[in-house]
């Protein structure tokens, strides 16, 4: 059965929560010397997906198509949204979403095969709409890479948002990229506090390493963005406005902002990790997310799901709305272009 578990480290989740269409629990066996359970290892599990584009119809998300050559993510932050979706692959959102990933090897041909299609209309790509396509598998296995490489050589439209500094390791065919206003950076940046960031998003590059990352982009020329998500109230909200100012500091034009979102079985795993490490504030912070959220821990109205309701809710975004006038972000549209797109010739096209 499910209990209460010790804090992993190095992982977000503690344990393997039910899966709810299989009714499944995975459980993983204990030291013989400590009594605990080990951190589980990663396993990589080949994804042989004949497509890779994906499409969306929600209201509140500012894009149709987007792609990922990775389902399930490596940086393990406890509240991601993004875990209920290894449910449908038989898995848990627990440890299984962070250390079960699922790869799809052939991504940069499927990419090219879609992009090549008489069907296939140009439009804005996203990249990491669901889970991170830097988290620290791509080192390895430069799937990423590899599809930015054919975006650049369609002169297809990407945007893509992040937590990690290896977007920096791209900055080259980024460049490429935006020669033909074709890319849009955004980076996550969750808290300032990087022991919070320990233990909250593990796996992910500390504070001041995303916002170097801004930097490094921002010294690039290419536009970079600074998204601060999620919000968590009573525990990262009175971060908001000095994330934004160093943020803008670093070369960020734009910014957005994102409330916490607790669905299904992550509402459980957020409680219990607060528990472990964070008991004082346990009470204040489930508090203040009932209070934006109707009663209720997570919210799946279109819109409302984003930015929550109520006081609280209007604070955040009044403070928001100050601030970034202040620093003078968002304060120009800029819109990707797919004036530049081109059917590809089978080779890398110099973009300079």
């Amino acid at each position: 059965m499910e209990g209460k578990q010790n804090p992993l480290r190095g992982r977000g989740a503690s344990d393997n929560p039910v899966n709810r269409f299989e009714g499944n629990y995975i459980d993983y066996d204990v030291d013989e010397e400590t009594g605990e359970k080990p951190s589980p290892k990663t396993q990589l599990i080949r994804d042989d997906t004949k497509t890779i584009i994906t499409y969306n119809k929600s209201e509140d998300i500012s894009f149709n198509a987007s792609i990922n050559p990775y389902r399930g993510c490596e940086h393990g932050c406890i509240y991601c949204y993004a875990r209920p979706f290894h449910e449908y692959l038989g898995y848990s959102s627990g440890l299984d979403f962070e250390s079960k990933i699922v790869v799809k090897y052939d991504a940069p041909e499927l990419l090219r095969k879609e992009l090549s299609s008489p069907k296939w209309n140009p439009q804005v790509i996203a990249m990491s709409g669901v889970t991170d396509v830097y988290q620290p598998l791509e080192r390895k296995l430069e799937l990423t890479r590899g599809c930015l490489e054919v975006m650049a050589e369609f002169r297809n439209p990407v945007g893509l948002i992040t937590k990690n500094h290896l977007i920096t390791r791209d900055i080259d065919i980024l460049c490429e990229l935006n020669d033909y206003n074709c890319v849009s950076v955004t980076i996550s940046v969750t808290t300032l506090d990087k022991d919070l960031t320990g233990v909250m998003e593990p796996r992910t590059s500390r504070p001041n390493r995303r916002l170097d990352a801004i930097r490094q982009l921002a010294d690039a020329g290419i536009p970079v963005g600074v998204n601060v998500a999620p919000i968590i109230p009573g525990l990262t909200d009175h971060e908001c406005a000095e994330i934004l100012e160093k943020a803008s500091a670093a070369g960020a034009s734009f910014a957005n902002y994102i409330i916490l979102r607790l669905p299904y079985k992550v509402k459980d795993m957020f409680q219990e990790w607060l528990g472990q490490h964070y008991p004082e504030r346990k009470k204040k912070v489930l508090r203040k997310i009932l209070d934006i959220r109707d009663g209720k821990l997570n919210s799946y109205e279109w819109k409302e799901r984003m930015k929550g309701k109520g006081n609280f809710s209007k604070q955040i975004s009044d403070l928001f709305k100050v601030q970034t006038k202040r620093l003078g972000l968002n304060e120009k549209k800029r819109y990707l272009s797919t004036d530049h797109f081109k059917k590809s010739t089978g080779t890398q096209l110099k973009l300079f």
